[in-house]
């Protein structure tokens, strides 16, 4: 007997908002599957606003409402079951975020929850690593946003350590990165790093994701220390319009992939990782699997 079923997460991030639909493949005597259907990315770039003014502008606001109208439409049409929108960094800095978020959900019904940085690490961390890790290694897990990027070192297979840091793309673009947090971040994963005599970086974002694919790679085999910093390199001597047009990377992405390869490198060289291994996962296939483990709640459509 065989069932699929379809749930959806909706994560607004600083620099994307997101709707990832998922078929959720249950049959008797096998494991449950989670299989994505659809994702749907808009760059609306809420950090643009918060790191800078403190608000989402009115333009945002209403490119954010629009978002989430589709987004309710789609779900609408896949026959989506359950869904759980989650905020991140931005909405959760605002002053107008609440706000915004309560006309949301009385104008469209989809209620977003805000979530601490730590909170967004352990759903994250809800995904099934265990497909992409060895039990016997150790690892730093580094998920890059736009206004936060969360680490986890993962000790013979289980969490040791989470930590969540007010260092994103936007806000390093946007320069408000103080040097006093790029010190607590190295003291941080130097502490907890210090006693594992070798360890690899697992990356996660749409930026390592894009080098990733771009390197040509093999699923599952990872990128080394030299390739990044290379391609880093490489990156900073394209201008942003010719990162555009040669580099053929899309205007959302062509400004925030230099400072995200920024804090791969940097978590690489302060725990001294000579590989990044990325497993193409994030804050949305968590969401999908918090939801069908019931560690979340969740919202019927």
């Amino acid at each position: 007997m065989l069932t699929i079923k379809k749930y959806a997460a909706i994560d607004i991030g600083s620099n994307a908002v997101r709707l990832l639909i998922a078929n959720i493949i249950e049959e008797k005597g096998k494991a449950t599957r989670f299989k994505k259907s659809s994702l749907v990315r808009v760059p609306i770039r809420l950090g643009s606003d918060v790191f800078i003014k403190g608000k989402i502008s009115k333009h945002n606001a209403e490119r954010l409402q629009d978002t989430m109208h589709a987004f309710k439409l789609l779900m609408k049409s896949h026959n989506v079951l359950k869904y759980k929108a989650c905020a991140t960094s931005a909405m959760r800095e605002a002053s107008n975020g609440q706000k915004i978020a309560a006309r949301i959900e009385s104008d469209i019904n989809i209620k977003i929850d805000t979530i601490a940085g730590e909170e967004e690490a352990a759903i994250i961390a809800a995904t099934d690593l265990n497909a992409y890790i060895k039990p016997d290694k150790t690892y730093l897990y580094v998920d890059v946003g736009g206004g936060s990027t969360e680490f986890t070192i993962i000790h013979n297979g289980t969490s040791v350590a989470s930590k969540s840091f007010k260092i994103g793309t936007v806000r390093l673009l946007n320069d408000i990165v103080k040097n006093e947090t790029w010190n607590e971040l190295e003291y941080w994963i130097k502490k907890q790093t210090t006693n594992y005599d070798k360890i690899a970086v697992l990356g996660t974002g749409g930026n390592i994701n894009k080098i990733f694919k771009i390197s040509g790679k093999a699923l599952g085999k990872p990128l080394t220390y030299f390739y990044l910093s290379s391609y880093y390199n490489t990156l900073q001597t394209y201008s942003y319009e010719e990162r555009i047009s040669e580099l053929d990377l899309n205007q959302d992405r062509a400004d925030v992939i230099i400072p995200a390869t920024r804090i791969y490198l940097s978590a690489m060289k302060w725990s001294g990782a000579k590989d990044i291994y990325v497993p193409k996962i994030g804050l949305a296939d968590g969401i999908i699997k918090s939801i069908y483990y019931e560690t979340v709640t969740s919202n019927t459509q």
